[in-house]
């Protein structure tokens, strides 16, 4: 999962998921779009009279996960229900320099709005004030610039928020246990999102004094790395009551290694919404109770939002005649008593 800032986006969603951001953030013309379940998302059916012609360049980098992969498909699916939208989108880079070539070449193309998922945040901040300083306004997406210069608004997942709500989850389901063992497989130490993750899951445990977090380790967001470390946590604790792990992209190995050791005496809890981990929660019959989402859905707002931004309107369901500063994404918990309303944005 990628990187996100360290500050909690916690803000302005109204409704407990991505899902009905379409109904709050189009823009507040007679052009407002139905949503229709796909494989990534409630993409909009366009309907009414178009509004002003917007050009929208988006940039993220390589889609070389699951979640990004969706991200950049949600973002094209929005565009392409609107009529009045034309969507200028790169190829994507994991490499700074390189991304940073291909938002300069859509602010050289002049389009009205960027979207830009910086592969980093920090690294990506003078590319964007140097956008927002040619008159051309960013939506800054999921993982933040160093300068709130270098955007006009920010649209994102909570990340500590994935991690309260798991804890919380956790610790319901655990609260009459007596001496309740909890492990952790987080994703990558290096980013900030991972310690947001374990912050907000610390914080919850908190309030539960008869539960321990006896061990975390960290994985790399890969079904290799997922299934190794799962590995060694089995190994090495062998009694615990229930496991958070945070991307269901490495849950996928870490579900392998609970298979390969046999072990079923215990609930997991995984992070993100991979349309894998909601299968196996509807099924039932594995160790996977919840997952905690982390929406792509994201990026069809951010379109949104850019849209509103080109046409110089503000968002339905709200008051204001300009869109918010800063948009965040409710960590709804997935469970079996809910999926299948979250199932249509189960990414792949």
């Amino acid at each position: 999962m990628p990187e996100v800032p360290a500050t909690s986006r916690r803000g302005l969603l109204l409704g407990t998921a991505a899902a009905s951001a379409g109904a709050l953030l189009t823009a507040c013309t007679g052009n407002e779009p139905k949503s229709a379940g796909t494989d990534t998302g409630n993409a909009p059916v366009a309907d009414g009279t178009p509004g002003r012609p917007v050009t929208i360049g988006f940039a993220g980098p390589q889609a070389d996960h699951g979640w990004l992969a969706a991200i950049n498909a949600n973002a094209r699916q929005r565009a392409e229900a609107y009529p009045d939208v034309t969507l200028e989108i790169t190829e994507g880079s994991n490499d700074t320099a390189a991304q940073i070539g291909q938002i300069q070449t859509l602010i050289n193309k002049k389009v009205d709005v960027l979207v830009v998922l910086p592969a980093d945040g920090r690294a990506l901040t003078r590319v964007g004030l140097q956008a927002m300083e040619s008159g051309i306004p960013v939506v800054n997406l999921d993982r933040v610039f160093a300068s709130p210069q270098a955007y006009r608004c920010w649209i994102g997942g909570d990340n500590y928020g994935m991690g309260l709500n798991a804890g919380r989850f956790i610790g319901e389901q655990l609260k009459d246990k007596p001496d309740a063992r909890v492990v952790e497989l987080a994703g990558m130490d290096n980013l900030e999102l991972t310690k947001e993750r374990t912050r907000g899951f610390d914080d919850a445990l908190g309030n539960y004094p008869n539960i321990r977090k006896v061990a975390r380790l960290a994985a790399e967001f890969t079904v290799e790395s997922g299934q190794a470390r799962m590995a060694q946590l089995l190994q090495a604790q062998k009694r615990f009551d229930a496991l958070w792990n945070h991307d269901d992209d490495q849950g996928v190995g870490a579900l392998r290694a609970v298979r390969q050791a046999g072990r079923d005496d215990f609930l997991m809890v995984g992070g993100a919404g991979a349309r894998s981990a909601m299968d196996a929660i509807k099924a039932g019959d594995g160790v996977l109770k919840a997952t905690v989402l982390y929406p792509p859905t994201m990026a069809a707002s951010a379109v949104d939002l850019a849209r509103a931004l080109g046409q110089g309107e503000g968002v339905g369901g709200l008051s204001e005649l300009e869109i918010p500063a800063s948009v965040t994404l409710y960590s709804a918990v997935v469970t079996k008593d809910n999926v299948d309303r979250y199932l249509p944005m189960g990414f792949d």
